[in-house]
Order: structure tokens, then C-alpha cells, then sequence
């Protein structure tokens, strides 16, 4: 159980780190954007640009929660765990590349020089990040995925050109590979590239200070909801929208939804599990103990009190069997971490290895749950104790 809910909590955490990573925790947008990447412009001058950053927890209503989990009752004051971390501006263009090998379908999204990348960091494989904000080169420098620069047969230091449609019209860019970057993410990375949001500007024809949207980056993504209502109702203009990412890709956060329910089914399963075994020891110790029983119902012993020796003992073999499954599934968990040793294929699960992700209240309540569910379970073959008569019991072999 620690395991399969350390895995599943890990997995879910890395993808969604890795979307966040590409499109933030909020995107802020104008009122008549469409999902088309056919962006209406943005002043880049707004009242909350750039010290929206500047806001830390906020104080908001909700249900009170028990060890971690929201129960009913009359709301109650709470504040958020963290604040905002970032925030940037972005500009999004479709576009078509075209080169000697192939021909592919590109978005480019431009980032101006309060782009974070911390992210792309990690996922940079070849060349070096975008550094914006310098004079333009003719050549347009670009950071594309692996997966593209395959299909491309392209690598760092090469240039092709990229159509883009405009008014009807067709206008071509030349542009030159600064790096390449793999984050597993195949649908992210087959169609994004990055570029200095000047170029966007350019082809778009907007003036300097405007912006396709603002991204904003949060500190815990256990506030988004809060955080998304503070925005929209606190803090945007009536001609601008925020919208969290799990609203603005649904199917995907669907799907990492739908990896509880195997979660769930494992450790009912394992609970199962160890509720059939455990009334099958305890019923062997009765068995064991027959005569012992009847010699205690002789000397006046109840049944209530005989029935909790056995319960007692139940919950010794009980402990002594959570003790060894916390070390060794808590040690296999700490290996997987350090080492990598369990691969997954990257192309079906948007990682290489298995992470883990520790929760504390998680393995607590693992532990709490199994000991208290099972031992309730105990109860009903101890009453095998009080149909014992003592006179048979003492004869019993």
C-alpha cells in the first residue's frame, strides 16, 4: 500500500509539474481568446503586473478538515499554504516549418526576459536556453524539442524556415536551433518551441508593450481554486479572464484523476487481504488455546475478558507485520527514489522511471486504517470463544 500510493502520488505530482511548467498554474488571457492560438493582444502595463508575485497566503472561507481532509460543518476562516511564486508574460503563433527532410506543424510561444527558466533547465539537452530581451540576429534564435528536431533531422547551430499565415498572407521567417529540449511530455513536445516573444510581436504586428497572456506560477498547487477565484474576482479587469490549467486542459488532469481509482482498488484489495489472513491466525489460535480457555472460564474468567487476550495478541502480530511493511516498503520507496531502478517507456507514460512522493498523513492514516479496520474485523471470530464449554475445553487434545 505505501508503495503503490508513494508511485501513484509521484507520478501524478511529475506530470503535473511538467504541464505547469509549460503553460503555469493560471493563465490570465483576454475575454475573447479562443483555443484556436489566435490570441487577442494585452497591455503588458496592468495594475498587477509584476507585483501580483508580491502576494503571499490569503485568507479565505472553507469547511474545517481532520487530519488533512475537508469535513462538513459551518466554514471556517483558513489561509492558503502559499502564495504566488512567478509571473510572465507569453505570446502564442502557429506555425508550419519547412526544410530539406520534412515538413511540421510548430506553436510558437514567445517569452520576454521574465521568463522562469528553471524549468526548461532541467529538460535541455543540447545547445543553450533563449536569452531575450538582446537585439534580434537575423537568424531568430529557437529552442525545439527532441521529438521535433528528430522528425526535423535537425540539430543545434542549424537553420530552417518557418511559415506563418497572416491576413490571409503567407510570411516566411528564417530561423536558427539555440537548443533542444525533452520533457516526455509528447503532446507538449511535438508541437511547442520557444522564441523571444519579439518575433511573435513582429509577426503579429503588436506594439511593444503587448502581450498574448500572463502566466502565473504558484508556490502549493493544492491552492489553485483559491487562488484562481482571488484572481478572477480580486484582482482582473472586467476585459481579462484567469483560468487555472486543469479547466484549460481537462482530459488530461481526467487522467490522472482516473489513477486514484487504481489506487483505491489496491489497497481495498491488500486490506482484503490481510483481514482473511489475519481471522484465519486468529481462529487457529483459539483452536490452539481450547484448553486454556476452558481453564480460564473454570477459574471465573468472562468471555469479554478472554476474547481480549486474543484480540491483544491479534494486534501484537498486527503491529509486528506494520513495522516490517513500513521498512521495507518505505526502504524499496527510498531506493526507487535514489536509484531509478523501476524504468517506465516514456512515450506511454511521460516518464523514464517511477518517482515516489512521501505523505506523511498518507502512510499515518495506511497504518491507523489498516490496524483499526482489521482488528474491528477480529471481533466476530473471537465470539467463537464464548460457544466454548469449559468442561470440553479441558478434555479437548
Amino acid at each position: 500500500m505505501i508503495i503503490a500510493t508513494a508511485m501513484i502520488s509521484g507520478f501524478k505530482k511529475e506530470i503535473s509539474e511538467k504541464i505547469f511548467g509549460f503553460w503555469g498554474h493560471i493563465s490570465i488571457t483576454d475575454i475573447n481568446t479562443n483555443q484556436a492560438y489566435e490570441t487577442e493582444p494585452i497591455n503588458k502595463d496592468q495594475i498587477f503586473y509584476p507585483n501580483l508575485k508580491e502576494v503571499g497566503q490569503i485568507e479565505y472561507m472553507a469547511n474545517p478538515d481532520l487530519l488533512g481532509f475537508e469535513v462538513g460543518g459551518v466554514p471556517v476562516e483558513k489561509l492558503s499554504k502559499g502564495g504566488i511564486r512567478h509571473i510572465q508574460v507569453y505570446a502564442l503563433k502557429p506555425g508550419i516549418i519547412q526544410t530539406n527532410e520534412a515538413i511540421e506543424g510548430i506553436i510558437l510561444k514567445g517569452v520576454d526576459k521574465d521568463f522562469d527558466w528553471e524549468f526548461m533547465q532541467k529538460f535541455l539537452k543540447q545547445g543553450e536556453l533563449l536569452f531575450t530581451g538582446d537585439t534580434l540576429s537575423k537568424n531568430r534564435p529557437i529552442i525545439i524539442s527532441q521529438q521535433t528536431a528528430n522528425r526535423l533531422k535537425v540539430k543545434v547551430g542549424d537553420k530552417f524556415i518557418i511559415v506563418f499565415i497572416q491576413d490571409n498572407n503567407q510570411i516566411k521567417r528564417r530561423f536558427q536551433v539555440k537548443g533542444v529540449y525533452k520533457t516526455g511530455l509528447e503532446e507538449y513536445d511535438k508541437r511547442i518551441a520557444i522564441v523571444d516573444i519579439e518575433v511573435i510581436q513582429q509577426l503579429l504586428g503588436w506594439e511593444e508593450d503587448q502581450v498574448g497572456g500572463f502566466e502565473i506560477f504558484l508556490d502549493d498547487i493544492t491552492d489553485l481554486p483559491i487562488f484562481r477565484e482571488y484572481i478572477y474576482y480580486e484582482v482582473l479587469p472586467n476585459r481579462l479572464v484567469g483560468e487555472s490549467i486543469r479547466r484549460k486542459f481537462p482530459a488530461i488532469f481526467d487522467w490522472l484523476e482516473f489513477q486514484n481509482i487504481n489506487e483505491r482498488i489496491i489497497i481495498v484489495l491488500m486490506i482484503l487481504v490481510s483481514i482473511i489472513n489475519m481471522i484465519t491466525a486468529l481462529l487457529i489460535l483459539i483452536i490452539e488455546r481450547t484448553n486454556m480457555i476452558g481453564i480460564l472460564k473454570a477459574v471465573g474468567g468472562s468471555d469479554w475478558t478472554i476474547r481480549k487476550i486474543f484480540l491483544y495478541q491479534a494486534a501484537y502480530i498486527i503491529g509486528l507485520g506494520l513495522l516490517w511493511g513500513n521498512i521495507i516498503g518505505l526502504g524499496i520507496c527510498w531506493l526507487e527514489d535514489r536509484f531509478h531502478f523501476v524504468t517506465l517507456t516514456e512515450e506511454n507514460y511521460y516518464l523514464s522511471y517511477a518517482p515516489i512522493d512521501f505523505n506523511f498523513w498518507t502512510i499515518f492514516l495506511l497504518n491507523a486504517g489498516t490496524i483499526l479496520i482489521t482488528l474491528i474485523f477480529l471481533i466476530i471470530p473471537t465470539y467463537l470463544v464464548t460457544k466454548i464449554s469449559p468442561i470440553k475445553a479441558i478434555r479437548f487434545n
